[in-house]
């Protein structure tokens, strides 16, 4: 009787796996697209997790006030955050431009030029690309390593790890600025200190586990590695007025692209953010359906284990733990939150140096370094700087926490 009952569910089952597959086979040939069961598995995971995610949020806010929620936060991201902060850009890029176009870089390039080889184990001219990151973004250091005069000086192994290098200067400029206008002057250049730390680790973990796993690349880079040859060049031309005002409205044009840039990033990931950090704004804990509302997972899940974070980085509340978190993504999203820290009262010059150094260091490096890389023709080598990276980062947050604390000692 039990052998008879296998026998009838087994064909059952077989019958019916294989009315699937035949239903999968037909679909993929009426469709124009290619579509697989691996596909549509995908789509359903997705899917749930997606209503999921929503789901919980709704049943704790209820639909309409978590949808009013959602789009408020980010309509007041974007008047308040997302405008200043390109501001800030506009006015940055417009400084740079002048700063290159009048010689400043060059001449920082040569005073930075003698530590490049005891810090960075890097020829002299990467001091260029450490400031022209730090002026504009990450990828100015890619356009630096396809220029045949610029990477000439370097080996293969060590051209590969200005990806590192040049990413953790990355907007320092648009942060330094950011943080500055808040009132934490102090804290920032604590966290630019902080962010040269963590780029020597993360450049010199990147080099080492470079040549240890490929030895052969501890050669002279070969003529034309790095793609098409681009000549970086500063030679102006005109007066000294026209050479003034075309820097400013170029440095300008760059800014607003900058800003324009880092729109998603932050309506997008610090609204999803928010929305998990912060919780009900009503006196009695109910919500309200205002802007910066929502469920605090993150904040209840960091506070659990706050004593790790406030010893590495003094953070007195968990939710602080949610700007490195953005921050490995967009540096724009994650400055982003700041105002609403500061709303909160649970900042302080040593959070904004923390910040500033993790900010700076990491810079969104996780949205960057395999474009990085794969533009340089290394794209087996992108697990080894993302894995340098996050360890750099980590350094410059915990030693800008604790450089800050000296320096609470001594004044």
């Amino acid at each position: 009787m039990a052998k008879t009952k296998y026998k009838t569910i087994k064909r059952t089952t077989t019958f019916y796996h294989e009315r699937v597959e035949r239903f999968f086979k037909k679909f993929e040939r009426k469709s124009p697209m290619k579509f697989t069961t691996k596909r549509s598995v995908e789509a359903i995971f997705f899917l749930l997790i997606f209503f999921a995610f929503f789901g919980l949020l709704a049943y704790k806010m209820t639909l309409p006030k978590m949808l009013n929620t959602f789009m408020q936060t980010a309509y007041h991201l974007l008047l308040e955050t997302v405008f200043y902060i390109m501001a800030i850009c506009v006015l940055m890029g417009a400084i740079s431009k002048l700063l290159t176009e009048f010689g400043v870089v060059r001449l920082l390039e040569n005073l930075l030029r003698p530590l490049m080889k005891p810090l960075y184990n890097l020829p002299g001219v990467a001091a260029l690309g450490a400031v022209m990151t730090f002026l504009s973004d990450n990828p100015a250091i890619i356009t630096l390593a396809h220029d045949k005069n610029f990477n000439r000086y370097f080996k293969k192994y060590q051209l590969v790890s200005l990806t590192n290098f040049g990413t953790a200067f990355g907007m320092g400029l648009v942060v330094v600025a950011f943080m500055t206008g808040l009132g934490f002057g102090k804290g920032a250049l604590v966290g630019v200190a902080g962010a040269v730390i963590g780029s020597i680790i993360s450049t010199r973990l990147m080099q080492r586990s470079t040549l240890k796993a490929y030895p052969e690349l501890d050669a002279p880079v070969d003529e034309g590695f790095g793609g098409d040859e681009q000549q970086i060049t500063f030679k102006s031309e005109g007066g000294v007025f026209m050479r003034f005002l075309n820097s400013l409205l170029d440095g300008g044009k760059d800014g607003v692209s900058i800003g324009f840039a880092i729109i998603p990033g932050v309506l997008c990931i610090s609204t999803i953010v928010m929305m998990l950090t912060f919780g009900a704004a009503g006196e009695n804990g109910e919500y309200l359906g205002v802007a910066y509302e929502g469920v605090p997972v993150i904040s209840w899940a960091a506070n659990k284990i706050n004593f790790i974070f406030e010893w590495l980085f003094g953070f007195k509340d968990g939710a602080l733990i949610s700007f490195p978190m953005t921050a490995l993504g967009a540096v724009g999203a994650a400055i982003g939150l700041v105002p609403r820290f500061i709303t909160q009262g649970i900042i302080d010059n040593n959070a904004i140096a923390v910040f500033t150094a993790i900010g700076m260091c990491w810079s969104g490096f996780l949205s960057t370094h395999a474009a990085m890389l794969d533009s340089l023709g290394y794209r087996k080598l992108i697990g080894k700087a993302i894995g340098a990276h996050t360890i750099g980062g980590l350094c410059a947050g915990i030693a800008a926490h604790w450089l800050y604390v000296l320096l609470a000692l001594i004044f």
